[in-house]
């Protein structure tokens, strides 16, 4: 189970406290903070995936830092403040109100609180979308989508890295990432 590497870089210089993983998948960043002493609220749509965190957490002795939640996000959102959401890759093939559930993840911000939006920023060789023309949103574009108001909330990072990735295969490539961190001020 691979820890997303913005993640990472982001949380490493931050104070653990309560954190909100959107679209869980396997849990891969849910471990990883929890074992860095955050207390993790692991949400996806697919119960299975949410059982196997649950249960990944449990046999690595983390059960009392994580929670997991079965959430579609376009419907009904956890409840609670939160130190750190993070949205690694929050992409999906179906329509979804993606602008109305990050708007939603910033508002359960606590004061001094960040979000971390990493998106795709190319196309993979691996990946399920290979369409020529797919555009990704800006860090800038994702922020203006945000609609939040200028005077509560402060942009720390709107940067599109490139980095090697390796794909399911074993295969590698060149890929660059949007990343959006913003931190809630007041």
């Amino acid at each position: 189970m691979r820890v997303n590497p913005v993640l990472v870089e982001t949380s490493t210089e931050l104070t653990p406290g309560s954190a909100l993983d959107l679209a869980c998948g396997a849990g891969g960043d849910t471990l990883w903070l929890a074992r860095r002493g955050w207390r993790v609220t692991a949400v996806d749509i697919a119960p299975t995936a949410v059982a196997q965190v649950a249960r990944t957490a449990r046999d690595h002795g983390l059960e009392a830092m994580v929670t997991t939640e079965c959430h579609d996000l376009a419907r009904t959102f956890p409840a609670g403040e939160f130190d750190l959401v993070s949205a690694q890759y929050f992409h999906t093939p179906y329509d979804l109100p993606r602008d109305v559930i990050l708007r939603s993840a910033a508002r359960a911000l606590r004061p001094g609180g960040r979000l971390l939006v990493v998106d795709h920023g190319s196309i993979a060789p691996w990946s399920w979308n290979q369409d020529s023309d797919a555009r990704f949103p800006s860090p800038d574009e994702v922020y203006a989508e945000l609609g939040l108001p200028p005077s509560g909330w402060a942009v720390e990072r709107a940067a599109t890295p490139r980095r090697e990735a390796t794909g399911p295969d074993g295969l590698t490539a060149m890929v660059t990432d949007h990343v959006l961190l913003v931190r809630r001020v007041g």
